[in-house]
């Protein structure tokens, strides 16, 4: 082996030299992409995370060997460069649009520098290779010397390796080895990983040790496309150990006896690597995927500071033993339709001729492990002899989890390649076949069309046969009747997807198609490199729709098979097969793709034969929202009931399935999912897996854990108060509230007779009408106030917005028209009281001291009979003009039509607020209200989403205060709409809660961001996408562009300022990392996800929960607030007759006062969702002395001075009175604080 490692460095060297040569030699007519070259040369020097200038080196050495695009003159170029210094000449015009074309090859330049800088970065250092190398040496030397081990009894052998005494060493050997008197190490104790069937004491078969005729460096390492594997795995060094064919016999195929011979041939060497002295190195084995015939031996380096010490390489070296072609194991006894094992189902009901089904995937093992040579060699890899391709296997290599489900990675390069063999002509199915994508195709390139097969191949219903020289082994049937999925590699030997499950795949195509439409997505707020190559994609909440917790202790199939157990190599593997394969059945069209988690195989002792089985897996779903939530699975129709279909489709579903009659006439076997509200739908899917696991596996509901109801809680009242609705049949929920809105409507627009101009559009604007409220709206009348508690009596208003049709009598004067809105309204009214009996209709006219003349600031406050409670304002458009005017008065008017008196600064004030004012509440909010509400009806998982959020906002004291609710809901838009694709599009609101919480951990709020809410069309549109615009003199730091608002600070003009938009940060960030960990260990408390903490607060106010009309809707609300406590519990309260106030809470109210008069003071926040406390920072400049003036906005008291020459020599100092405030403040909640 030391002659093939230092010829393949010789090799390497002149492989460079000739790569240099041939580049003077190419004809001027052919234009070869030598990007892969360049990047591998870049990839040889090496760099790690702490040399990251190497990257930066490769590239700049080519901006500065830049000779042209010809090769020839390129050479020329550098030699003349080199040796006379002279100025290199700009590239002409046909190399300028080489170059273009070569940029839009990969999609822009900086995409392309990004991936040029990211592969040597991802690939191992050459200046740490040096140890291994001479390791590997010393391997070769220590597994030839390793002693032979005659034939004996599997058994008998497998107590020898584990006994502490040494083996017996043959006559031969002893007679070569007389005279040498060096003592023998101690033997470690070694088991030997035979698989299932296990040997018995009747078996007539032998096991033995040869030293191995060959050993190859095979893999990825050995064709230098390795990349660094995530979470810290070392890289692996593969070492095939060709096992001699004498060793074997022809009938090995049968009953897992080759296995057996490589597990004792693997534990001979482990044996003796253990036992010598040369090697420091940790042992242990490891089972591929699990399965414990492709067992191996792993090898980690111990810390010695050596020369054979490759510890700072980070890698592993893994032995695995092969045989070479020459074996006597007929190809054609492991083809897949055959049956290799003799065993006898004692349960099976079929004739014993056929007991002995096919074993596929035990088949595929076999060929994978014999004939490893072939198909791992270097000159079979089409990565070594194209470097586009090695380029573009290490990109593919370095997304992760998707790529690491191929055992295979490179067979889809080579497919894409050399092309798709044509089938078996009898199969129509089979007769198309895949060109080759043919040379000089950049990496990229390769890279998209590599995904682009994956996200477009039906792998469930057609066969992969990659283009072979002499066509395939085994015909094309025996792939589509015994295997689920195939694609089998040019050499025609293994099937690379045996055993991976299909909803494997399926997953890998949802990701596939994911990353497609990052990379083509023309939004300026997703940067496509990021998404697919740096950021962390394998976060469960924010790639499934729906997770599920399961415990295996109990679980057992419902019939169980001998067959199964050993096709698949062990009882676990044989569960999660069925798992997978049930679990797809019964959701079928309900799921994008479906994922079985669960830890991967890791390295075992050597004492320890069998990898650890899992006592816990993760489901994950994708929901397909149009399917997903159905109420009905139908099945076979009723005249089929005696069919295969029907019989598949009852034991499936068991007592579930029944036949039902629909209403188009059909009676069909159907399973019907009995839901009580409609957010109890999102439960179907995972009702659907709770009942399979249930019946097929014998896992009860309480093993099965969901979040689902948990995160549904945080929205939801109390049971104790939800039933008082329930009892006294309250109307509640949005649509109740929608139909309440409908007919209100209906009922002001008849009244043309009762008004003097009639009443074009009534536009809601509240959240309660579009679905995003975090709790859903109820209605309270005084009767049913009674049986509510007085904490628990809130009632919301729903804010409307009345449009009249234009009229030329309407005052021309800001004042005299809010006047007008006065009498418009108490005639509505007044129309109203009469149109219905029991409606309640009030004029209300906002406070004085915030609300200026000419401000809107009345508004028509109406409870109707069923008691929802509404508030309509009168937008007239004719207030826009006279404000503009108003405000650039003297700018743009004529001196002539100028006013006698100008306006002072303050009216300019006022009138710029009302302004803003009137642009926000009568043209942004409708629309605002109109395309939150279709996104709603779009996106089922839009509205839970924004309620979550909300709810979480409100939970840390952000929302209202310094977060406004419309730019909350703008935000969540953008994670479905910003422009990431429609597979990237939350199916839940938990998986949508998730991916907000990630955005705002992760956004870099200075740069603004563009959110498409209304979807506008057109080059204006285009133009706002590409620049967001960060605006300086606002108070909110937060810029959110539309097309409606290009400024992007109409919802965030008011806050959130710097120190809350960190806060925000901060709390999504520990929120984040507390679903991760949760997740992960099965112990997530969604409700700790609110928990705010208070160590950051000055102070913290408590207030009295008891009178508190909101307190219901608190995250943590104490029972004992509402319980009553009369002898009679179901004694109606005698505090007299209820009185309802829509919208009013008291702690707001208080809050705002608070606000308004220590406004220079402190710092508030609240929860204005159920809180029962607020806390406060002290202003810090506050708190430093400064000289005493006249109106300094905030209570001062006088620092004390030291002495009484600094009083006379200095001013009066002040500093703020916390006492005074806190004094103040509890005076102005007399009855309201508690402490």
């Amino acid at each position: 082996m030391a002659q093939d490692l230092k010829r393949k460095r010789a090799n390497e060297a002149d492989a460079r030299g000739v790569k240099k040569r041939q580049l003077s030699e190419e004809p001027d007519d052919e234009i070869v992409d030598h990007e892969g070259d360049d990047a591998e040369s870049a990839g040889a020097s090496g760099s790690g995370d702490d040399e990251p200038m190497d990257a930066e080196e490769d590239l700049g050495g080519e901006d500065e060997e830049w000779g042209g695009i010809d090769a020839v003159e390129e050479v020329e170029g550098k030699e003349n460069h080199r040796a006379g210094g002279k100025p290199k000449k700009p590239p002409t015009g046909e190399e300028v649009r080489s170059i273009k074309e070569a940029t839009e090859l990969f999609r822009s330049s900086s995409f392309k520098l990004q991936i040029d800088a990211l592969l040597p970065n991802v690939r191992p250092k050459e200046s740490r290779k040096a140890p291994l190398e001479r390791f590997l040496l010393a391997l070769h030397e220590c597994i030839l010397s390793t002693p032979s081990v005659p034939p004996q009894h599997p058994l008998e052998a497998a107590r020898a390796l584990l006994s502490p005494e040494p083996a017996q060493t043959p006559k031969g050997k002893q007679a070569k080895d007389k005279g040498k008197a060096k003592a023998a190490p101690t033997p470690v104790p070694i088991a030997v990983p035979y698989p299932l069937p296990l040997p018995t004491e009747d078996a007539n078969w032998k096991v033995a040790f040869e030293k191995p005729s060959e050993i190859l460096l095979v893999g990825s390492w050995a064709n230098q496309v390795s990349v660094k594997a995530k979470d810290g795995l070392p890289w692996g060094v593969d070492i095939a150990v060709e096992m001699p064919s004498e060793l074997f016999q022809e009938k090995d195929y049968l009953n897992g006896r080759f296995f057996h011979k490589r597990a004792f041939y693997i534990a001979a060497i482990a044996r003796h690597i253990a036992s010598s002295s040369k090697l420091n190195v940790e042992l242990s084995y490891e089972s591929a995927n699990g399965d414990p015939r492709l067992t191996n031996l792993v090898l980690r380096p111990k810390n010695d500071d050596s020369p054979n010490d490759f510890t700072k390489l980070h890698a592993q070296v893994r032995i695995i033993p092969v045989l070479p072609s020459s074996s006597p194991i007929p190809l054609s006894r492991l083809a897949p339709h055959r049956s290799n094992f003799r065993v006898h189902n004692a349960d099976s009901s079929e004739d014993p001729a056929h007991e002995n089904l096919p074993t596929p995937l035990y088949n595929t093992n076999n060929t994978s492990v014999c004939y490893a040579e072939t198909a791992s060699s270097s000159s079979a890899c089409p990565e070594a002899r194209d470097p586009g391709l090695r380029r573009c296997s290490g990109t593919i290599a370095y997304l992760g989890e998707p790529a690491r489900l191929w055992r295979g990675k490179a067979a889809v390069l080579e497919m894409l390649a050399m092309g798709e063999e044509p089938a078996d002509k009898v199969n129509t199915k089979l007769s198309s076949k895949r060109r080759p994508l043919g040379k000089g195709l950049s990496s990229y390139q390769l890279f998209k069309a590599a995904l682009d097969f994956l996200a477009r191949y039906d792998f469930a219903n057609e066969r992969i046969f990659v283009k072979a020289k002499d066509g395939h082994r085994f015909p094309a049937q025996d792939y589509y009747a015994h295997h689920d999925v195939a694609f089998v590699d040019s050499p025609s030997l293994v099937n690379l997807l045996a055993g991976v499950p299909l909803s494997s795949l399926a997953m890998l195509q949802h990701d596939a198609k994911r990353t497609l439409q990052t990379l083509d997505s023309s939004s300026p707020s997703v940067d496509p490199f990021t998404e697919v190559f740096l950021k962390e994609n394998r976060d469960l909440f924010t790639r499934f729709d729906a997770i599920m917790h399961i415990g295996l202790s109990s679980a057992t199939l419902r019939h169980p098979s001998i067959h199964a157990t050993l096709e698949h190599g062990s009882p676990a593997k044989a569960l999660f097969a069925s798992l997978d394969q049930i679990l797809r059945a019964g959701l079928g069209p309900r799921v994008k793709a479906l994922s079985l988690l669960h830890p991967s195989s890791e390295s075992r002792p050597l004492t320890q034969a069998h990898p650890s089985t899992p006592s816990t897996i993760y489901v994950g779903l994708v929901f397909e929202p149009e399917h997903a939530f159905r109420l009905v699975d139908h099945g076979p129709a009723a005249s089929e009931t005696e069919s295969e279909a029907s019989q598949q489709f009852r034991e499936l579903w068991g007592d579930k399935a029944e036949l039902r009659r629909f209403k188009d006439g059909r009676i069909v076997e159907s399973v019907v999912w009995d839901v009580k509200t409609a957010d109890e739908k999102a439960y179907i899917p995972v009702m659907v897996v709770k009942h399979l696991l249930s019946r097929h596996f014998h896992i009860a509901d309480d093993a099965v854990q969901s979040w689902q109801p948990a995160f549904d809680a945080l929205v939801r009242l109390p049971e104790s108060i939800s039933s008082v609705y329930q009892s006294a049949r309250i109307p509640a929920g949005f649509k109740s509230a929608m139909t309440a809105f409908d007919d209100l409507v209906k009922t002001i627009k008849s009244f043309d007779k009762e008004l003097p101009l009639a009443v074009l559009n009534v536009s809601p604007i509240s959240e309660y009408l579009r679905y995003t409220s975090v709790f859903a709206p109820v209605a309270l009348l005084p009767s049913s106030a009674s049986l509510l508690p007085p904490c628990g009596q809130f009632l919301p208003t729903m804010e409307v917005v009345l449009e009249f049709e234009r009229s030329a009598r309407w005052p021309d004067d800001l004042a005299a028209i809010q006047k007008t809105k006065l009498a418009f309204l108490e005639r509505i009214a007044a129309a109203l009281m009469a149109a219905k009996e029991g409606t309640l209709a009030r004029v209300v006219v906002a406070d004085a001291l915030n609300a200026s003349p000419i401000q809107d600031q009345a508004s028509l406050e109406i409870v109707i009979p069923q008691g929802w409670a509404f508030a309509a304002r009168i937008w007239h458009d004719r207030e826009a003009t006279l404000l503009d005017r108003l405000i650039n008065e003297g700018v743009n008017v004529p001196k002539a039509l100028q006013a006698d008196k100008p306006r002072t600064a303050r009216e300019r004030e006022d009138a710029l607020e009302a302004r803003e004012l009137y642009v926000r509440r009568f043209v942004h909010a409708p629309r605002h209200h109109r395309a939150v509400a279709a996104l709603c009806h779009r996106f089922s998982a839009f509205a839970g989403t924004v309620r979550l959020v909300k709810r979480w906002l409100a939970a840390h004291w952000l929302l209202r205060s310094h977060v406004a609710v419309e730019a909350v809901e703008i935000l969540c838009a953008h994670v479905f709409v910003g422009g990431g694709g429609s597979e990237t599009v939350p199916g839940s609101k938990e998986r949508g809660f998730a991916a907000v919480v990630e955005f705002f951990k992760d956004w870099d709020w200075t740069a603004g961001i563009f959110v498409p809410l209304y979807e506008e069309k057109g080059a204006a549109a285009e133009a706002a996408k590409s620049s967001v615009v960060v605006t300086a003199g606002h108070k909110g730091v937060w810029t959110i562009a539309t097309d409606a608002d290009k400024d992007g600070h109409m919802w965030t003009a008011n806050g959130p300022d710097n120190i809350v938009a960190l806060r925000v940060k901060a709390i999504a960030k520990a929120t984040w990392d507390y679903l991760q960990q949760g997740t992960e260990s099965g112990a997530l408390e969604v409700k700790t996800l609110l928990v705010h903490p208070v160590d950051d607060y000055d102070f913290v106010v408590q207030l009295e929960p008891s009178v508190l009309p909101r307190y219901t809707q608190n995250v943590v609300a104490d029972p004992t607030a509402w319980a009553r406590k009369g002898k009679f519990a179901n004694l109606q309260r005698q505090d007299g007759t209820p009185v309802v106030r829509p919208g009013f809470d008291p702690a707001q109210l208080f809050l705002d006062d608070v606000k308004r008069v220590h406004a220079d003071t402190l710092r508030l926040f609240y929860d204005p969702i159920g809180g029962d406390r607020f806390g406060a920072v002290w202003d810090p400049s506050l708190k430093q002395p400064r000289p005493f003036r006249v109106m300094n906005h905030f209570s001062s008291i006088p620092v004390p001075q030291e002495s009484e020459k600094a009083k006379e020599k200095e001013k009066a100092l002040v500093t703020v009175n916390e006492s005074a405030v806190l004094s103040e403040i509890l005076r102005m909640g007399a009855g309201l604080v508690k402490t």
